[in-house]
């Protein structure tokens, strides 16, 4: 309630100092005063410095702009190649150095892994062991003779055995055998010894189908030597499909990988006792003979599979195909592919294909550091000493290197993995730890580290991870988090918006991160670790803090006077405006999109409160140091005031982008509350400024009109010296209702005061220029000059929509209720309506000095008018005149705006009026030609200024003073009977309208008798009437005539008895006239009541008259004009004293020295005349 009665007399109070411009313009002006008078020339100094405090004043207006252009710009520099700013923020990081001796066992094991490659290398890996010995020379520094003994050494070691791993995984479109369309198959599989990986032509027409002829077992030694038992292995049976799924795996040791042949049968199981059972009984074969046994029955199953009475054997395995494969045709890598069904002769139909995956690894490595290490730490090792010395010989982009590594590393890297049975998951953790440590000292290309995190997150599976291998994936996916998190803290430096490659760094770095906390593995490893985002947001707005105290340290803005600091302070706030506009833009998109955290609102809440703190305390200081009587805001002090105002009114429109529940609480909402008093006076300083430059318009201008104008160049300088300070009301956009009502009514009384000067400087130039100067030449400066001062008021009748009146009601209406509104109206309004009446007084006086310098030239041709003989034509009288118009409207209308060729015309036409007026009223009593020739004139000039309805309107025209001279020409063209005709007329209109005067009222009544043409007066009484004599009192009675005494020659006056001492008389009288209907037809006839007071010392004195037209009773068809007249209801007709002398008819009537009837006329009116003058 006090908030609001505090604004309602903040509202009086400033409606109470918005007085009319007018009134605060008569007193003297003050010599403080930024517009005087009369002012001196601005200093050529002073008039560049205004016009350097206007361009000072746009440059912080479109700051906003500026800045949005200038971080657009800022995201579009810099290409790719140009290198992103280094990220080595983690100095606490110290990468493991290899001893000397370690380093030579990882080359013996690299050694090791060269000498015993197998499988078919794929083209992009290298063959030669030469070659793959340089290379490893190089990445471990080895010399010639260290190598030489440590690959003897190698040679001389035993070789691996190598092992190989079989997934069957499944088959598909394979040959239905049973009845019902499907089959019931199995797989049969075991490594075939010593097979040539070639065959003739005639050994490929039948294959082998683990159905040995039994000469080839008698000439084996031992069992073992033809079919170990370890090389058999069977799958489970898969009943009634075509396409069945084992997903199976194997191991067989090989003895020799050069020439061993991996076999594959797949069978339909038909019995009870069949292949499968038999092979799952191998382990219990002993010696030959039992061994022959499980020949036969396979024996039998393939007879029974391949002879025409196949039919016949119902408990028969059935034959679907098999698959050969040689191990020296295995790839490094392994197979993971579809392999098509073999028949075993051409007899033999088969379909389908089987999915196998194979692999060859060693299961024992003679070297000495896998004796005493594992195999992934080793192959960890290797990886970081080739990735280090790889990333080394990188010269182009080495901080965008994506970790693809020569084909020698590759090679060697890839059988080591091979022999040491290393998962793909070990591999893909492997790589990780490598890469993610590496590039906490050497950049790499994020989305290489994203791609390792995704290979990880395909080939998890818990259980495999267990022990050390989860502790050190644990430690990695920590290490790398923190140092992630670092580089965020200082993203300004290190991935800044001016580096494109730097900026797409960021964004893999994110989508990393990201990534990683949604991976399964992550959340396994790393349990305790399931809020990342906080982690994230933590650090954004800890590197936000530290990155603003930075600020703080560089420009310093606790240092210096009061003034520097809050300039100091400005770049402060422009430098968080940037970054903030920069984390909007770019940063903010790349965080939600990535980490799903709003970037923008992290770091902008905390910016914006270290500001708003910094800001508040700076500004007090400003306030109180405002608030002593002995300091002044200057100039400078107040553009850096306003400066500040502006950057924290950007840094706080950021707000928007804010969710809706977070930009309630700010800590800038009410800062402009900080600036209100510094507000005040720099609205001063922006005042006398203008002040200065219009002033300094109005003295360069030489009133020459601009192109496609008819104004000069001083009310496109004062205008545009207005929109820039609306434009700075604009910009600072005033939340408070009260307080921008109270700017709104200063700014108005600014433009108004402003506008009111300058048109009278432009006045006081002109009329100080018009001396010496042609009268075509001044007209045409005097018309820009009038069309200078309309130009600025077209302006400034904008206003209410420019500085949005209509807002500023409905906040004054909402915060203080009608009354607010109605006085923020009248305050506005009423300077607006000042500011128009004082700058059309001075158009006005523009004018003025147009028509005093037409008025001699005018004056000449209506006394050539005047003087001309009735023998000369109208139109050769008037066209002397005429012509000059013609002349001077040219001039007019090519130099005058519409509204200014109105004015001037109007102007013309009210002289031109009075002009005639008074040669009118000079020659009164002469001939009517004289009234008629003037007549013609005005209805020339009327033609000539209403200009077929382009000119001015006939209604305008036809006021004023056209009335008073139509009415003196025709009065003048009228005879002495027509004038006193006139005369009664008026008198009878004028009866009409009196009512309840001073003097009182006579009650009469009046009837006809058409028959006897007699009319019947009855004066009944008087009230009222004034007091004559010294008693208080009067003696009045009553004089009756028929008026005018030329219509009625032969009526005589009549009068009642005197009442002495009454001013209510009661008469009771009757008289009686004789009036034709000739005589009543007329409607000047009329009946006159004289009341007048006797005075027997003296002349009677005049106390009222009244007039009563006759046809308002002699008229057939009147009531007074029936045989019942005589009981009509009386009229009371209210008495009047006016002076004949003020009449204009009087006038006329009096210059007619020669006529008897208008002199005894006067003479009768002068005696009335007298008689109350005597009184």
């Amino acid at each position: 309630m006090t908030t609001l009665l505090d604004l309602k007399s903040s509202v009086l109070r400033q409606v109470q100092r918005s007085q009319s411009l007018r009134s605060r313009r008569e007193p003297p002006p003050n010599p403080s005063s930024p517009l005087t008078h009369c002012p001196d020339p601005l200093p050529r100094r002073m008039s560049e410095e205004c016009m350097e405090f206007f361009e000072r004043m746009n440059a912080i207006l479109q700051k906003q702009e500026n800045m949005m252009r200038a971080a657009q710009a800022e995201s579009q520099r810099g290409a790719c190649t140009v290198p992103p700013p280094q990220e080595h923020v983690d100095q606490a990081f110290i990468a493991d150095r290899i001893s000397r001796t370690e380093l030579d066992l990882l080359y013996e094991e690299a050694v090791y892994t060269v000498v015993n490659r197998v499988g078919v290398p794929s083209p992009e890996q290298v063959k030669s062991d030469d070659e793959l010995f340089a290379y490893l020379l190089k990445v471990f520094d080895m010399g010639e003779e260290e190598h030489d003994i440590i690959l003897q050494k190698v040679k001389e070691s035993k070789r691996a055995n190598f092992s190989l791993r079989i997934s069957v995984m499944k088959a598909k479109n394979l040959m239905a055998k049973d009845a019902n369309g499907y089959s019931d198959p199995y797989c049969m599989l075991g490594i075939l010894l010593g097979q040539s990986p070639r065959e003739t032509d005639e050994k490929k027409e039948r294959k082998f189908s683990f159905r040995k002829r039994r000469e080839k077992l008698e000439k084996r030694s031992s069992t073992k030597e033809v079919l170990p038992a370890r090389c058999i292995q069977v799958t489970e049976v898969k009943p009634e499909t075509l396409n069945p799924v084992w997903d199976e795996h194997f191991v067989f040791e090989i003895d020799d990988v050069h020439n061993d042949l991996l076999h594959l049968d797949i069978w339909d199981h038909d019995d009870d006792v069949s292949v499968a059972e038999a092979c799952k009984k191998l382990n219990e074969v002993s010696g030959l003979r039992g061994m022959g046994r499980y020949f036969k029955q396979i024996a039998k199953s393939v007879r029974a599979n391949g002879s025409a009475s196949s039919s016949s054997e119902e408990n028969a395995d059935d034959f679907l195909g098999c698959i050969n494969i040689p191990l020296n045709e295995i790839p490094v890598g392994g197979y993971d592919t579809w392999f098509k069904l073999e028949p075993r002769s051409s007899a033999s139909k088969v379909q389908g294909e089987c999915h196998l995956i194979l692999k060859l690894f060693t299961n024992q490595r003679d070297t000495t550091l896998s004796k005493k290490d594992t195999n992934v730490s080793i192959h960890r090792k290797i990886l970081t000493q080739i990735v280090e010395y790889e990333h080394t010989h990188i010269k182009r982009e080495p901080y965008n290197w994506n970790g693809q590594v020569s084909p020698p590393a590759w090679t060697v890297l890839t059988h080591h993995a091979v022999q040491t049975d290393l998962s793909p998951l070990q591999q893909a953790i492997i790589r990780w730890q490598c890469y993610s440590s590496h590039h906490r000292t050497q950049r790499l290309c994020y989305s290489l580290l994203l791609r390792l995190l995704r290979t990880i997150d395909a080939e998890w599976d818990p259980p495999a991870v267990r022990g050390d291998l989860e502790r050190q994936l644990s430690d990695s996916f920590r290490l790398y988090t923190e140092h992630c998190l670092c580089l965020m803290k200082n993203m300004r430096q290190v991935f800044p918006c001016t580096s494109a490659a730097a900026i797409t760094r960021y964004e893999l770095m994110l989508r990393g991160i990201g990534y990683m906390q949604n991976m399964r593995a992550f959340k396994t490893v790393c349990p305790l670790r399931n809020e990342l985002h906080l982690d994230i947001t933590t650090a954004v707005k800890k590197g936000a803090s530290e990155w603003y105290e930075s600020l703080i340290a560089r420009y310093k803005p606790e240092d210096g006077t009061l003034e520097e600091q809050l300039k100091k302070l400005v770049q402060v706030v422009d430098a968080v405006c940037a970054d903030v506009q920069r984390g909007q833009n770019i940063y903010n998109q790349l965080f939600y999109s990535a980490v799903k955290v709003d970037f923008f609102s992290v770091a902008y809440r905390q910016l914006e409160k270290q500001v708003a703190d910094d800001v508040n305390v700076a500004m007090e200081r400003v306030c109180g140091t405002l608030e002593q009587e002995s300091s002044r805001l200057t100039q400078t002090m107040g553009e850096t005031i306003f400066e500040l105002f502006m950057s924290l009114k950007i840094l706080k429109g950021f707000r928007e982008f804010l969710p809706l529940k977070d930009a309630k609480m700010l800590a800038l909402t009410v800062f402009h509350n900080w600036f209100k008093s510094s507000i005040h006076k720099w609205l001063q300083i922006v005042h006398e400024r203008s002040c200065d430059r219009i002033r300094n318009a109005v003295e360069t201008d030489v009133f020459e009109p601009l192109q496609q104008a008819k104004h000069s160049s001083s009310p496109v300088e004062v205008t545009t010296c207005f929109n820039q300070v609306r434009e700075i009301w604009h910009q600072l956009a005033w939340p408070d209702s009260a307080g921008a009502f109270i700017f709104v009514t200063r700014l108005t009384d600014n433009f108004c005061s402003e506008a009111v000067c300058y048109s009278e400087m432009i006045t006081r130039k002109i009329e100080r220029s018009q001396l010496g100067r042609d009268h075509k030449g001044f007209t045409v400066q005097l018309c820009i000059a009038l069309n200078n001062t309309e130009h600025v008021r077209v302006f400034l009748g904008h206003l209410p929509r420019d500085l949005d009146w209509p807002g500023v009601e409905r906040a004054m209406e909402e915060s203080c209720g009608p009354e607010g509104k109605e006085q923020v109206y009248k305050a506005l309004n009423g300077q607006l309506v000042n500011m128009d009446l004082d700058l059309q007084r001075e158009a006005k006086r523009l004018i003025s000095l147009l028509t005093d310098k037409m008025l001699p030239e005018l004056r000449r041709y209506i006394q050539h008018i005047s003087l001309s003989p009735d023998s000369i034509n109208n139109d050769d009288a008037v066209s002397p005149l005429m012509k000059y118009l013609q002349d001077t409207m040219v001039i007019l209308t090519e130099h005058l705006v519409k509204e200014n060729l109105s004015r001037v015309l109007q102007s013309m036409w009210e002289l031109l009026l009075r002009m005639i007026l008074d040669a009118v009223a000079e020659n009164r009593g002469v001939q009517v030609e004289f009234y008629n020739r003037f007549q013609y004139t005005v209805e020339r000039l009327l033609q000539f200024f209403h200009a077929k309805g382009e000119g001015l309107s006939l209604e305008d025209m036809k006021s004023g003073d056209y009335k008073a001279l139509d009415e003196e020409l025709k009065l003048n063209k009228c005879s002495s009977f027509e004038l006193i005709e006139q005369y009664f007329l008026e008198k009878i209109s004028q009866q009409k309208t009196l009512k309840h005067t001073r003097y009182g009222r006579i009650s009469v009544k009046c009837y006809y008798d058409a028959p006897e043409q007699r009319l019947t007066v009855e004066i009944l009484h008087a009230a009222d009437i004034i007091a004559l004599d010294a008693n208080g009192l009067s003696d009045p009675f009553v004089i009756v005539e028929l008026c005018p005494h030329h219509l009625f020659p032969l009526a005589k006056s009549q009068r009642t008895q005197v009442k002495l001492k009454t001013l209510h008389p009661v008469f009771d009288e009757l008289f009686y006239f004789h009036v034709s209907p000739e005589q009543y037809r007329h409607r000047f006839a009329c009946l006159t009541f004289t009341v007048m007071d006797y005075d027997w010392l003296s002349t009677n004195d005049f106390a009222g008259e009244a007039v009563a037209p006759l046809s308002d009773f002699c008229w057939p068809g009147r009531p007074s004009a029936s045989p019942a007249g005589k009981s009509i209801q009386p009229v009371i007709l209210h008495l009047s004293r006016s002076k004949p002398s003020e009449k204009p008819i009087m006038r006329m009537l009096e210059a007619r020295v020669g006529d008897r009837e208008a002199q005894e006329f006067v003479r009768r009116l002068k005696e009335i005349e007298k008689s109350m003058e005597e009184e």
